[in-house]
């Protein structure tokens, strides 16, 4: 009894996965390409999408980069020049500086002249 149900499954076992070959095969050939061709533009469609945005992306990147070298380049120049500043606005250097001219410092303390008391 088992014997025959075991032959008779085979039978329609081969036949199943031949027609599933069958499935396959239609879906592949001429007629299974066209019926499916908006589904098929569409995965080309995505695919053109994600290289561009991937190439897009690459570029940006670049660009990124370029600038933020260019950033760290001006960041650098920045803090030479404001210690350059710093140090030259001290009084010692000033002086230094001053008497290349001829200039020296003065030995008086500053004072203010009014109008008023030039008047009287």
């Amino acid at each position: 009894m088992q014997d025959e149900a075991n032959i008779s499954e085979q039978p329609i076992q081969s036949a199943q996965r031949s027609s599933d070959w069958k499935v396959l095969v239609d879906k592949v050939s001429y007629k299974g390409i066209v019926n499916n061709v908006p589904y098929l533009a569409f995965i080309v469609l995505l695919c053109v999408l994600y290289i561009s945005n991937n190439q897009r992306t690459i570029e940006t990147q670049r660009t990124l980069n370029v600038k933020n070298e260019e950033l760290k380049e001006l960041r650098w120049k920045y803090m030479d020049v404001k210690s350059r500043l710093m140090s030259a606005g001290m009084e010692a250097k000033v002086i230094v500086n001053a008497s290349a001219f001829g200039l020296k410092p003065m030995m008086l303390p500053a004072y203010r002249i009014n109008k008023d008391s030039t008047q009287k």
